[in-house]
C-alpha cells in the first residue's frame, strides 16, 4: 500500500475527479432554493407552555388566553425562525458551505459513492453476476450523480420517513430510479453490496470535509493570509510603539507586526493541508466478512483500498465498523489553532483601534452606538472573535469525542458529525468577518507618531547595550537611575549620551537615534512576508509582486 497517498490533497487546486462535481454544485443556486426559508413545511406545534404567575401567585387571564393558543401564529421555517444564525441572520456569509456540508450535501455524496461502488463491483471480473455496463449505462449512472437535484434529495427524505434509516433511503431511491433502465435493473441488489451504512457515511463525510476545505475554507484562508500580507507590506516603514505587559517597548513597525500574523496563519494552513483524508470499506466490522462470505477468492482488502483512493481519500485498513476519525480530530485541531492564532490577530487590531492606531473608513446610513452618535465600534473584529469561539468550542468537541467509540462501535458520532458545517460556518463567517474590518482600516499615523514622541525612554536598551560594547561601567542600572519613574525627554537623553565615555562615531549614532527609526530589521521582515508566507508553504500561495 502507497503510504501518505493523500497527504498533501486538500492543498490541491489542480482538475481533479471532483473537477466536474464542483462544477455542477456551483451551477446550482443554493442562495434561494436551498435556504430553510424556502422548505414547504409549517411548525404547526409551537404551543411554549411556559407558566408565568402574577405577584398574588395567580395566572393572569391573558396569559392562560396566550397558553391556550389563542394568540400563537404559525411559525413558517424561514430566516427569521431558524434556531441557528447560521441559518439566519448569517445565512448569506456561510451559504457556500452549504452544497458540501448541509443534509443535501451528506445525501449527494452518498448516492454518490453508493453509485460509484456499484460502477467497482461491474469492473471485478470474479463479481460475474455484474457485468461491464456499457457505455450508456455508465452516462445514466453518471447522471443520476451530476443531476442530483433538490427534489431528489426531497425524495430520499420522503423514503426516510418510511425506512426510518437515512442511509438505507438512499439505496431505496436509487433502486426507483434505476429499476427503468434494463441493463441496471438486472443489478439493484447490488446497489450497497456488502456495505454497512458506515462503509458509506465515512467516505461522504470525507468526501464533504475534502470539497468544503478545498473549494470554500482554503479561499478564504487564502484572501486573509494575502489581505494580511498586503497590510504588512504598505505599512513596512510605519514606526510603531511597542507594548509588553502593556507597558512601552522598543518601537517595532506597524507591517512588522502584521507580518508576524501573515506567517503564523500560514503554518496552520499548511497544517490543515497536509491532513490525510481517510476512508474505509470494510464492512460491518471492519474484517470483510460479508464480502468473502460472499466471493472468498476476492482480495477484498486490495479493492477496497484501490475505490476508496480512487475518491482522492487515503485509505484506512485498520478499522472496526467505523473508520477511526482520528484524521478529523487532526483537521479540526489545526483548524482550531488557525482560529486561535485569529483571535490574537482580532483582540491586537481591536486594540490598536481603541488607541487610535487605525481609523474606521463609515459607510453612510451606518450607526455605531443607539445612543452615542460619535462612535465607530470595531464591530467586524468583535463578531469575528465571538463566532471563533463558537467555531472552536464546537471543533473542539469534535476533536475529543470522535475518535472515541465504545467497542466495534456506538452511534455517538452520528449525530455529533452532522454538525460539522456548523463548526466551519462560524469559522468562515469569522474569517469573513475580519475581512471586512480590514477593509474598512485606515493608518492613523499622527497618532503612531505622537505615541513615540512622548517615549523617549525606549531609547535606553540601545544605549545601554552600546556602552556594554565599550566597557562602560554598569551601564544598565545607570539607564535604570535615567529612566525608571521619570519623565524622559529627547534632551535628557541627548544629554545622558553627550556625557558618556564613548568613541565619537558610536557617540554620533547614538546621537542619530530616535524612538521613529530604532527598528531594528521591522522594515526588511515586513516588506519580506510574502516570501516567507511562500516558503512556510513550500508553494507560491502569494504572488510576489502582491
Amino acid at each position: 500500500m502507497e503510504s501518505g497517498a493523500c497527504s498533501r490533497v486538500l492543498n490541491s487546486y489542480q482538475p481533479s475527479y471532483f473537477s466536474p462535481i464542483r462544477s455542477s454544485l456551483r451551477s446550482r443556486d443554493f442562495s434561494s432554493s436551498f435556504h430553510p426559508s424556502n422548505a414547504s413545511f409549517i411548525r404547526r406545534d409551537c404551543t411554549c407552555k411556559a407558566i408565568v404567575k402574577d405577584g398574588n401567585g395567580s395566572i393572569p387571564t391573558e396569559m392562560i388566553k396566550k397558553m391556550s393558543g389563542e394568540y400563537f401564529r404559525d411559525f413558517e421555517f424561514s430566516s427569521l425562525t431558524a434556531l441557528s444564525p447560521l441559518d439566519g441572520r448569517y445565512w448569506g456569509k456561510v451559504k457556500d458551505l452549504a452544497p458540501y456540508m448541509s443534509e443535501y450535501g451528506l445525501i449527494y455524496f452518498r448516492v454518490l459513492v453508493e453509485i460509484k461502488w456499484l460502477l467497482k463491483l461491474s469492473q471485478i471480473s470474479e463479481v460475474t453476476e455484474v457485468p461491464s455496463f456499457s457505455r450508456e449505462a455508465q452516462t445514466y449512472l453518471q447522471g443520476l450523480i451530476d443531476g442530483f437535484s433538490m427534489n431528489d434529495a426531497f425524495e430520499v427524505k420522503s423514503i426516510e420517513k418510511v425506512t426510518n434509516h437515512d442511509v438505507k433511503a438512499v439505496e431505496y431511491f436509487l433502486k426507483l430510479k434505476c429499476q427503468s433502465h434494463p441493463e441496471i435493473a438486472k443489478v439493484l441488489e447490488f446497489l450497497h453490496f456488502a456495505c454497512t451504512s458506515e462503509d458509506i457515511n465515512n467516505i461522504a463525510h470525507a468526501l464533504m470535509l475534502k470539497e468544503a476545505v478545498n473549494t470554500v475554507i482554503f479561499p478564504v484562508m487564502d484572501d486573509l493570509i494575502k489581505a494580511i500580507c498586503d497590510m504588512a507590506k504598505a505599512n513596512a516603514h510605519i514606526p510603531m510603539l511597542s507594548r509588553t505587559h502593556g507597558q512601552p517597548a522598543s518601537p517595532t513597525t506597524l507591517g512588522k507586526e502584521l507580518a508576524i500574523f501573515a506567517v503564523r496563519l500560514s503554518r496552520e494552513r499548511r497544517e490543515i493541508s497536509q491532513v490525510e483524508i481517510m476512508g474505509k470499506l470494510a464492512g460491518a466490522v471492519g474484517n470483510y466478512n460479508a464480502h468473502l462470505a460472499a466471493y472468498p477468492d476476492i482480495n477484498w482488502p486490495q479493492i477496497a483500498e484501490e475505490f476508496v483512493k480512487s475518491l482522492g481519500l487515503s485509505f484506512n485498513p485498520y478499522v472496526s465498523q467505523i473508520e477511526s476519525h482520528d484524521y478529523m480530530a487532526n483537521l479540526f485541531h489545526s483548524i482550531i489553532q488557525f482560529n486561535n492564532i485569529l483571535i490574537d490577530f482580532d483582540r491586537d487590531i481591536w486594540g490598536y483601534i481603541s488607541l487610535g492606531y487605525f481609523k474606521q473608513i463609515t459607510k453612510a446610513g451606518e450607526i455605531g452606538s443607539s445612543t452615542m452618535p460619535h462612535k465607530v465600534n470595531p464591530i467586524d473584529f468583535e463578531n469575528s472573535e465571538g463566532n471563533l469561539g463558537m467555531a472552536n468550542g464546537i471543533l473542539s468537541h469534535f476533536s475529543m469525542k470522535l475518535p472515541i467509540s465504545r467497542w466495534q462501535r456506538d452511534l455517538t458520532d452520528s449525530t455529533v458529525l452532522r454538525n460539522m458545517g456548523v463548526g466551519l460556518g462560524h469559522s468562515l463567517l469569522s474569517y469573513n468577518s475580519t475581512l471586512q474590518g480590514m477593509a474598512k482600516l485606515q493608518v492613523n499615523e499622527i497618532s503612531l507618531s505622537e505615541d513615540l514622541n512622548q517615549t523617549w525612554e525606549v531609547l535606553a536598551e540601545p544605549i545601554q547595550t552600546v556602552m556594554r560594547r565599550y566597557g562602560v561601567a554598569e551601564p544598565y542600572e545607570k539607564l535604570k537611575e535615567l529612566t525608571r519613574g521619570k519623565a524622559v525627554t529627547k534632551e535628557s537623553i541627548r544629554q545622558f549620551i553627550e556625557g558618556l565615555e564613548l568613541p565619537p562615531e558610536a557617540k554620533t549614532n547614538l546621537l542619530k537615534l530616535t524612538p521613529h527609526n530604532y527598528v531594528g530589521a521591522a522594515v526588511e521582515l515586513a516588506r519580506n512576508v510574502h516570501m516567507a508566507v511562500n516558503l512556510v508553504n513550500g508553494t507560491e500561495l502569494l504572488d510576489a509582486e502582491s
